[in-house]
């Protein structure tokens, strides 16, 4: 086997909540060896990624050096890997450049990625927003938009300043009322020549309500907050295609617009197909209860990758939480295999479900039974969970200083275009949405 020095050794894949949560549970056992495998060199905190996308938080704020949490235990090794073969028979990965790590004991836990379902032109042509480069771009796409229209109004007659989102879950709610606090506070503040009036947000979902989850109550708070943010809402539509400059709905609407932000869902990473087994919904691969594959003892799947049942039987909901205590409770199995002793179902224990809607907005459902606060005892709520699950001290005292500053400044966080690729738009690119001679 791959035992270093009598240790026994873990291979982790995947450097997320679920990777991280496993690395440090194992990394207090100085008889386990663990080699934590992730394309990036950070840990980023993706609840809060649309936070940097509208330029409330810094990058630094929300991204932490996975050498960094693990400098003091000298058991745990990080390397930088794109993994592109599983062996789980012999608990085996191998990554595109060539590299190779075996271990008694494998957990996957390489998280997700986008789901466009199929959408025309959306891989394209939309701003997804599922990692740190995401929300980079998506960031440098709101500021050079901005900048552009500062010296051209005339770019609004072709939706310059029309932001079309995909998705009423809590990522598509979180950005919209974001976006419509950037467009009433920051833009007169600092965009002295742009008409706000003109702005327009669209926020488009499949569904019957927005933030399903939470209770009718809740769908009513949420409707109001986004309304008076001036977010145009369109339930039961869904994006068909995304072009370069509009994006078309099921209902036949054309909407200009250079920013379609892509919210609508994710599946998991493509890891999850070179396991050999048979993938459920969103491409997740079913899990045991113990969080192991089935036929494959020792190789264990958690986070956004797998299929973990909750009590009713459906899969848990993909969020941090549940990707954080399956990676601990996997860590717990694998000891208990190394000891011989028998493993555990794992539990999920239900802390709640929150979202952000704006500045001072928010609404939480707390614990098991899901108590529903609205306003700023949520926001508070809100604030509090999601710094104390930062990574870092450091991210912690900066997020809470910028948030701070944010609560009582118009102008807001950081607003860096960083990424000219993405500000970058050739104007005559759509035809379709191309001024007619006359104008």
């Amino acid at each position: 086997m791959s035992s270093r020095n009598g240790a026994r050794h873990v291979v982790i894949v995947g450097g997320g909540f679920a990777g991280l949560g496993c690395a440090q549970k194992l990394a207090d056992h100085q008889d386990v060896h663990v080699t934590l495998l992730d394309r990036n060199n950070y840990h980023q905190f993706q609840p809060l990624l649309y936070q940097v996308a509208t330029s409330l938080l810094a990058p630094a704020d929300i991204a932490h050096s996975l050498r960094a949490v693990f400098a003091a235990q000298d058991n745990v090794e990080v390397q930088l890997a794109e993994i592109s073969e599983v062996d789980l028979a012999s608990k085996t990965v191998k990554s595109s450049d060539g590299g190779e790590w075996s271990g008694d004991a494998l957990v996957l836990a390489a998280g997700s990625q986008p789901n466009f379902f199929g959408t025309q032109g959306a891989p394209e042509n939309s701003f997804p927003l599922y990692s740190l480069n995401n929300a980079t771009r998506l960031r440098s796409r709101i500021l050079g938009l901005l900048e552009q229209v500062d010296r051209d109004p005339k770019l609004i007659d072709r939706g310059a300043l029309n932001f079309v989102i995909v998705g009423g879950g809590p990522t598509g709610v979180e950005v919209a009322g974001a976006i419509g606090d950037m467009i009433e506070l920051t833009l007169p503040a600092e965009y002295h020549n742009v008409d706000t009036s003109r702005a327009h947000i669209y926020l488009v979902d499949l569904g019957d309500v927005l933030l399903k989850p939470f209770s009718d109550k809740a769908h009513g708070y949420v409707a109001k907050v986004l309304k008076e943010k001036g977010v145009d809402v369109h339930l039961g539509t869904s994006v068909k295609e995304v072009h370069t400059g509009h994006a078309v709905l099921s209902d036949g609407r054309l909407i200009p617009s250079r920013c379609v932000i892509w919210a609508g869902g994710i599946k998991a990473a493509p890891v999850a197909t070179e396991c050999g087994l048979a993938q459920g919904r969103g491409g997740r691969v079913d899990v045991q209860p113990d969080l192991a594959f089935d036929g494959h003892p020792g190789v264990y799947g958690v986070g956004d990758i797998a299929n973990i049942s909750g009590p009713d039987g459906k899969p848990l909901p993909q969020l941090g939480s549940v990707a954080l205590q399956s990676g601990k409770a996997a860590a717990e199995n694998i000891l208990a295999d190394f000891e011989g002793k028998p493993r555990k179902d794992f539990a999920y224990r239900d802390k709640g479900i929150m979202a952000m809607i704006g500045r001072t907005e928010a609404i939480a459902a707390i614990g098991k039974k899901h108590h529903e606060v609205h306003g700023p005892l949520a926001h508070m709520a809100w604030l509090g969970v999601h710094a104390s699950l930062m990574t870092g001290t450091r991210d912690k005292i900066e997020a809470i200083i910028d948030w701070g500053w944010d609560r009582f400044s118009k102008t807001g966080g950081p607003h860096v275009l960083d990424q000219g690729e993405a500000a970058a738009i050739d104007w005559a690119d759509d035809p379709a949405v191309m001024p007619s001679p006359a104008s």
